[in-house]
């Protein structure tokens, strides 16, 4: 049996993976675009990067294939899709299965969120409810 850990570790061994400086730059730059693997209740509790386009990871390899009936435009880009979750073991898993769907232009951000907000990026609040 393979563990969680493991499996993550082999992902992250065949993409690439970016800094937070790295990735705000990237983004910045309008060489890439955020994608937020993580759960709804993840954002509506901590908050939300500006921009992100939100793909939960159950969905990730419908709302990514082009073929998919529920395929989600915002996905279709040339820009470098960087994937985020709360702290990077979803994001590295993520971001090899869009590899091995055949997207070259993808990478995870280390450390996911949690860097995001200790390198005091900037957040969009959550609703108050």
């Amino acid at each position: 049996m393979k563990t969680v850990k493991e499996l993550v570790d082999t992902a992250t061994a065949e993409i690439e993976t970016l800094s937070v400086d790295a990735a705000k730059g990237a983004v910045a730059a309008g060489e890439a675009q955020f994608v937020d693997i993580r759960d709804i209740r993840e954002l509506n509790r901590e908050g939300r990067i500006a921009g992100a386009v939100h793909v939960p990871r159950g969905m990730l390899e419908f709302w990514i294939d082009p073929t998919s009936p529920y395929h989600k435009p915002e996905l279709a880009t040339d820009k470098k899709l960087i994937f985020f979750c709360a702290a990077g073991w979803r994001s590295a898993l993520a971001t090899k299965t869009a590899k091995d769907m055949g997207f070259n232009h993808v990478a995870h951000m280390e450390g996911g969120f949690g860097a995001w907000r200790d390198a005091e990026g900037e957040i969009i609040a959550p609703k108050k409810n």
